[in-house]
């Protein structure tokens, strides 16, 4: 008969459990920030990252090897709170956001692709066409506005949209 009498046992200091976990949130955070945009797909940065931390974190309670449920439990707490108040000071601080939250990048101004960009996100001219094609455009000379958004994804904005947008001037008598 298996001893489960230690399943539920905090084998790890309480305070260790919540540092450990609220600083590789943090490191991993920027590190992942740093690696850019595109390498997270349809995820957001801090998406990617909960889902690693928290499989991470819960591992040694599932599986047993020398952690208890206790222990995974507190240290997944530990992570989601550490996602939810990034969120919350990102929302409130301008500043921390900046830092801390992605932000789109002009890829595309009047078709002429940000090479600077397009270097930083590791991002070849084919990668560009490839991704504009997924929008049905063939020719970037076309494309108005293209950014490379916080979660990988490029949206398009194309020299007919910005047409079609002009502002209706009222009828003179």
């Amino acid at each position: 008969m298996p001893d489960f009498s230690g399943m539920f046992t905090l084998q790890t200091p309480v305070l260790e459990l919540i540092i450990r976990g609220a600083v590789v949130f943090l490191v991993l955070l920027v590190l992942v920030h740093v690696t850019g945009q595109r390498e997270t797909g349809g995820l957001g940065l801090t998406d990617v990252l909960l889902v690693v931390l928290l499989a991470e974190a819960v591992t040694g309670g599932l599986v047993g090897d020398s952690h208890s449920v206790t222990d995974g439990i507190i240290g997944g707490a530990t992570i989601l709170v550490c996602s939810v108040a990034v969120d919350a000071a990102a929302f409130r601080f301008p500043r921390f956001a900046a830092v801390f939250k992605a932000r789109p990048e002009k890829l595309i101004k009047d078709g002429w692709p940000d090479r600077r960009v397009m270097r930083r996100e590791l991002m070849t001219h084919q990668e560009l066409l490839s991704q504009l094609r997924l929008h049905g455009i063939q020719d970037p000379a076309r494309v108005y506005l293209a950014y490379l958004e916080p979660n990988g994804m490029i949206s398009v904005r194309t020299d007919t949209e910005v047409e079609t947008e002009a502002p209706q001037h009222p009828p003179t008598q």
